[in-house]
């Protein structure tokens, strides 16, 4: 059986709370420099979440961030940073909707033909940066960009209504047409007042529950982690590195696609050109604060969707929202620190255990012989 390791846990929680507490002092300092009250917009978020419709709006959401997250971690865990994840969870969801609303196949048919095909939109788009990579030694950092670029030109050219676009009568909103009935993700309706949570929430989680069994239960998963930690070990004991970096953005680019899935199946049911846009990048955030772990992506994702969603009304009561957005930016800032001074002083504390693990043996040792 093996040993529960306090030192590893406390570590392990030690570096997104001193983030979190850093990230909250750094912005009172911002509202007090201000002439604000460090402490109100706290308290009115806190307020704001204890409404159950805001708490269904924050479910929802967190279960968007989640999926982002999920892509950019299995990138991280692969030593890759998949900063490409925001254009193909755009791409994914315009082609999947401009599908969607072209067929009309039997509910489950037609939700299935969506997925599938959002996917595999962004297991593509992430697959071409896996490609410059593996042949080119392109950096996905660079490639991912670039690809970015790409792909919110192509989603402006592809919605005009030259092309796949359709413009409402009096209005200049562009969308791909709605998705049939058929193809809605049904979710779990609490009461009229509160809304409905996402369907596809649930599927975040078991995507969730996926990423944790495949990287830590099977031979992929060791593969993966392996290469990430060395690829030249890695390549030493038989795994294909290159092939596992394009494998790894595949998956990233097809998790990614799945992120738009939530709004797309269970609210809007259409691409439109006010769409949600900057997921890839909020998950990037919270990939880094949950420390690409399951459970630990989930808590962030709830934390930042908690952030997004309770502070909407702070502008009226006199202080601007963006307060939130000032938090998660010095979430970011925190979280580089905050890990490396968690991960030196888990070094020291490793090599401090490592001496009194030595000394005690000498200190036997001496006792046996003198005995």
């Amino acid at each position: 059986m093996k040993k529960f390791d306090k030192d590893r846990l406390i570590l392990g929680f030690a570096g997104p709370a001193l983030a979190l507490v850093v990230a909250i002092v750094l912005t009172s300092v911002v509202l007090l420099a201000s002439g604000r009250d460090p402490f109100e917009p706290y308290s009115l978020m806190i307020e704001n979440a204890s409404y159950v419709d805001v708490q269904v709006l924050i479910i929802n959401q967190a279960g968007t961030y989640y999926l982002a997250a999920l892509a950019v971690a299995v990138g991280f865990r692969m030593n890759l940073f998949n900063i490409g994840v925001d254009g193909q969870y755009r791409l994914a969801a315009m082609m999947a909707a401009l599908v969607g609303a072209g067929v009309d196949l039997p509910g489950p048919l037609q939700i299935a033909l969506i997925v599938i095909v959002a996917m595999l939109v962004g297991a593509f788009w992430a697959g071409i940066a896996g490609i410059l990579k593996t042949t080119r030694g392109v950096s996905e950092v660079v490639s991912t960009i670039m690809l970015n670029a790409i792909a919110t030109s192509l989603v402006a050219w592809l919605i005009l209504p030259d092309n796949f676009g359709v413009q409402l009568e009096g209005s200049n909103n562009l969308t791909t047409g709605e998705i049939p009935e058929s193809g809605w993700f049904p979710g779990l309706s609490l009461s009229p007042e509160a809304g409905e949570i996402y369907g596809f929430t649930f599927v975040a989680a078991a995507c969730g529950i996926v990423y944790w069994f495949v990287l830590n239960r099977t031979r992929f998963g060791f593969d993966l982690r392996a290469t990430g930690a060395s690829e030249s070990a890695a390549q030493a004991s038989g795994v294909d590195a290159k092939k596992m970096i394009l494998t790894s953005m595949l998956i990233s680019g097809g998790v990614a696609g799945l992120a738009g899935m939530p709004t797309l199946l269970g609210d809007t049911h259409t691409y439109s050109l006010d769409f949600p846009a900057g997921i890839g990048f909020t998950g990037i955030t919270i990939a880094l604060l949950g420390r690409n772990n399951a459970v630990g992506i989930a808590a962030s994702a709830l934390l930042i969707a908690f952030l997004d969603k309770s502070s909407n009304s702070l502008d009226q009561h006199g202080y601007e929202k963006e307060i939130a957005t000032i938090m998660q930016g010095l979430i970011v800032i925190s979280v580089v620190v905050s890990y490396e001074l968690v991960r030196r002083y888990g070094l020291r504390r490793q090599q401090q255990k490592v001496g009194e693990e030595l000394a005690a043996a000498a200190r036997k040792s001496r006792e046996e012989v003198a005995a």
